[in-house]
């Protein structure tokens, strides 16, 4: 039997993940050959007639099998470009997104000066807490997750980037690991679970089959992890201090209720497709 070519393979993956309902089918199709080839998806274009060994098509099936299941694309390649930096990534931890690292940049831009102590609340991956680290040399950056799991990742990835002896790592809730009081925080940062548990039931299967609910759901209205923040947020603020949350795009009016409940001045800020994506809260 001949063996099949780039272009017979792309053709025949690209007709199942169709079937599948996968999303960007070409897209999916390529980057899980070139994977599979350890090339850049550029060069299969150069190659497209190249015939595949049987050896090479036994390393790609079951990645096809996966992303058919509709695992996300980034666990099967287990890494995701996150700020200028290559991350790893697997179901210990929520994916980090686009939109987590516009948050990053419109902190950059809200500082006039940068920051000396920095807590990332909730670090999963550790992209937050990572990627300020790298922004910002001269801070300390403290993380906390409550997941085990998520911060022996987040640990892996800091010794990856180099910058684990800048980031301490805390496990618990929230603010609970650490001292009250003891740590007064130019910024404290956090991509909290938001969705109701409405917009659970609706989201795509890459989300409800792999990706950890308790980093994306928080209860019916999706507000109770921003209240626990919220709640405590100013007692680790330094005053001149920033609270900068990335939130869901229907609950501006309850955040505005925290923030003044907690003391804090707070206002929504866009993201670039216009929503109301993040929050920024200020201790004056």
């Amino acid at each position: 039997m001949p063996l099949l070519t780039i272009r017979e393979i792309k053709e025949r993956t690209e007709g199942f993940f169709e079937s599948k309902g996968v999303p960007n089918a070409r897209l999916d199709t390529d980057t899980l050959i070139a994977h599979s080839l350890g090339i850049k998806r550029l060069e299969l274009y150069l190659d497209l007639d190249r015939p595949l060994t049987e050896s090479q098509l036994a390393e790609l099936r079951p990645l096809v099998k996966r992303r058919a299941d509709r695992e996300p694309m980034q666990y099967i390649i287990g890494s995701v470009d996150f700020c200028d930096m290559l991350l790893k990534v697997d179901a210990r931890a929520l994916i980090p997104r686009y939109e987590t690292e516009e948050l990053v940049e419109r902190v950059s831009e809200a500082l006039s000066v940068a920051p000396k102590q920095i807590l990332d609340l909730g670090t999963g991956s550790g992209a937050l807490a990572l990627a300020l680290a790298k922004r910002y040399p001269e801070a300390s950056v403290d993380a906390v997750d409550f997941s085990a799991p998520a911060l022996s990742l987040a640990k892996e990835n800091a010794i990856t980037q180099e910058l684990a002896e800048r980031i301490t790592f805390h496990e618990g809730s929230w603010f609970n690991p650490l001292e009250a009081g003891d740590e007064q925080y130019a910024l404290i940062i956090s991509n909290p679970p938001y969705l109701t548990t409405a917009e659970m039931t609706t989201a795509e299967p890459e989300v409800v089959a792999y990706e950890p609910h308790s980093a994306l759901v928080s209860g019916a209205d999706g507000l109770d992890d921003l209240h626990l923040i919220f709640k405590d947020a100013a007692v680790y603020l330094q005053r001149g201090g920033l609270l900068a949350l990335e939130t869901g795009i229907a609950q501006t009016a309850a955040l505005d209720a925290m923030a003044e409940g907690a003391g804090l001045r707070g206002h929504c800020i866009e993201d670039l497709s216009g929503r109301p994506r993040f929050y920024f809260a200020h201790k004056d």
